[in-house]
């Protein structure tokens, strides 16, 4: 059962979906955060899994994407979205039908860091996946030249001016092909974007984004809230991931106390992409969340 629900986060309303499973008794419940410049749509299909699984699931909106209220659109704030996510948790451990001493915490890409952010301040966190998650940019984005950086770098100070200013955002595209002033700048653009969409044409989700949150993204370390954690962590990533590399994601799990990881064939774009490999990841994720509420 998938009902719409709404919650408060700073006085901004936050959308989101609540999946409960057929089991009326007070369940688990898994809190989902998407991405830098994601929206909830793409998380359905995780909510359905998990419900299937016996396990409600909370999938939302950050202020300001999709759903969600919050002007100017799709600025990505990360202080705001970690406010988002306590919200969440508050949330659905008020609700009726879910177990508030077993509320568990699943994040992708940003999610991902934002989950373990979370988790280090609230030991009422049950356990936590971070799936691709991010822990800071690579050294080189590759495919990438120094001009290009240059361009990049220059549309993040200018939407972040523009920002203290009160001015309206400078939009750039969040997925683009190589040259092209954007987020993500790939070969495979047009199948990233097919990605993200889920193919749809009516989605919430918008290839548009104000640069400034990457600034932001250059101070956020979630490996020192890694350090901190108090329950079980699950990082689950890609080998041949590009976008949050193994080299880095790996550091997640090793400075938790109580972390794993998980390595799996494929790129950063798999996890959304290939419905069978999907089956194979939620599976060894199911399996960690029950072993996490087995312990509380």
């Amino acid at each position: 059962m998938r009902s719409k629900v709404s919650f408060i986060a700073e006085g901004v309303r936050c959308a989101g979906y609540l999946y409960l499973p057929a089991d009326p008794g007070p369940a688990p419940c898994v809190v989902l955060c998407h991405g830098f410049s994601g929206t909830m749509d793409r998380l359905f299909d995780y909510g359905e899994r998990f419900a299937a699984a016996g396990f409600a699931a909370l999938v939302f909106d950050y202020r300001s994407f999709g759903e969600s209220d919050g002007e100017p659109r799709q600025v990505p704030d990360i202080q705001g979205q970690l406010a988002d996510v306590r919200a969440a948790v508050a949330f659905v451990r008020g609700h009726e039908r879910v177990d508030p001493g077993k509320v568990l915490l699943w994040g992708n890409s940003l999610g991902g860091a934002h989950v373990i952010t979370v988790a280090a301040g609230d030991p009422r966190v049950a356990a936590v996946v971070a799936q691709i998650p991010f822990n800071g940019f690579p050294k080189k984005v590759e495919g990438r030249s120094a001009a290009e950086t240059l361009k990049v770098l220059g549309a993040i100070y200018w939407d972040a001016l523009r920002g203290g200013l009160g001015l309206r955002p400078y939009y750039i595209p969040m997925v683009g092909r190589p040259g092209e002033l954007a987020v993500t700048a790939t070969p495979e653009a047009d199948q990233h974007i097919q990605t993200l969409t889920g193919g749809e044409e009516r989605t919430s989700w918008r290839n548009s984004v104000a640069p400034r949150g990457l600034l932001q993204m250059m101070r956020y370390h979630p490996a020192e809230s890694a350090a901190r954690l108090a329950c079980p962590l699950l990082v689950c990533v890609a080998a041949e991931d590009r976008e949050t590399p193994l080299e880095s994601t790996r550091e997640l799990a090793e400075r938790a106390p109580r972390g794993e990881l998980r390595v799996y064939p494929g790129t950063h774009f798999t996890f959304y992409t290939d419905p069978t490999f999907r089956d194979r990841v939620v599976a060894d994720q199911v399996a960690f969340f029950r072993r996490a509420c087995a312990m509380v």
